[in-house]
Parts: C-alpha cells; structure tokens; sequence
C-alpha cells in the first residue's frame, strides 16, 4: 500500500499499516478463483476500495467495544479495512451471498482479525443490535433506512449518536430530502486528494 494512502492516517501503527500492505494480494488471489471485485476495478483497488471504506475513520474513531455492522459487505468492504483500523471494536459483515462470506471469513483469518464476524444472512432477518450500521451504496437511502433501524442499540458510546454510516456518490439531494435536516454529510474530497473521491460523500444519520 503506498506512503501517499497512509499519510491521510498518520497514526496508524506498523501493524495495521502491514495488514493493509496485505490486502491487495491476497486479495488478488481470491479473485483469480472467485470474482469478488470487478477485475478491471482491481488496478484501482487501494483506492476505490481501500481507501474509500477507511474515509469514515475520518469522521468517527470508534470506541473500544463498540458493535458495527456492515450491511451488504460483499467482499468485505468497508468492514475489512476499518476491523484493521479499529481492532478495538466489532465489526458484523453481513451478506446474503454465501460465496462472499466465504472470502471475507478466509480473509479475516488469514489477518487475524479477531474482531471480525462474518455472517451469512439477508438484513431483513438480523435481529442483532448495534451502535453503528455501515455500508457502500447497496441500495437507495431511505430504504437502507428502513431495513436497518431496527438494528441501532439506544445506549451509545461515542462522541457522536448511534446511527448509520453511508457511503454513496452522485447528487443525493432527493434521497435526503425526507430525512430534513437530521443528516450531516461529509464530502470525501475534503479528505482525500484523489479524483474518485470528487463525488463522493458520508452520510450519518443519528437515530
């Protein structure tokens, strides 16, 4: 993973910067066997990918024991690399396609993130409850919404409320619209300099 990734996150400590240097081969040996990133996506994979999942470090350092979900996780994005970031806490990935929970328990393993818990399962029937549910864009907002409220505990304990923490790109301003002013979102290019980030947003619903 290059110097240029990790300077956005200085204090990463070697450990967490060798896990991430990881992520690229092993997950180009998973791919050669099962496709699980679009394989011309893979010459931008620390970015579109890596990076991307690891912008909501910019906004929120999760707190020791506390429970995130990944809804739609796929190859495990944004859990894998954040469950580096944030060995503290725990983080559910959550997908209904068995061969992906495979690759992300493979992966996990193979990292020794103890702190990952791969599930197999549809977000309709989760039942768990969490400080924090995450995602990449699996579907619109208002209707990521209404499959996951469900699963937000009441008790927090972060500097900021339990919610849910989205990462689309585009013009969101109709899939907002109904949520007022109950949503803060944050524009990724303010973090990053990278030309995919120019559209690219955060979006934290407290509920």
């Amino acid at each position: 993973m290059s110097e240029s990734i990790f300077s956005y996150f200085p204090l990463l400590s070697e450990i967490q910067k060798e896990k991430l240097s990881q992520l690229r081969q092993i997950y180009d040996r998973w791919n050669r066997m099962i496709n699980v990133i679009s394989r011309k996506d893979m010459d931008n994979f620390l970015v579109h990918h890596v990076l991307y999942s690891m912008a909501i470090a910019k906004v929120i350092s999760f707190s020791p024991g506390t429970r995130i979900l990944d809804v739609g996780t796929g190859g495990g994005f944004p859990g894998i690399p954040l469950a580096i970031m944030f060995p503290d806490s725990e983080f559910t990935l959550l997908d209904s396609i068995e061969k992906k929970i495979k690759v992300v328990t493979s992966i996990a393993d193979e990292l020794g993130l103890v702190n990952v818990f791969p599930s197999r399962k549809r977000v309709e029937d989760e039942k768990g409850k969490y400080h924090f549910v995450i995602s990449r864009a699996v579907t619109r907002f208002p209707r990521f919404v209404s499959l996951t409220a469900k699963n937000i505990d009441k008790s927090g304990k972060n500097n900021i409320r339990n919610g849910i923490i989205y990462l689309k790109g585009g013009d969101l301003s109709l899939e907002l619209a109904q949520f007022q002013n109950r949503t803060i979102v944050w524009n990724i290019k303010d973090f990053f300099a990278e030309s995919f980030f120019e559209t690219k947003k955060i979006v934290y619903l407290p509920v």
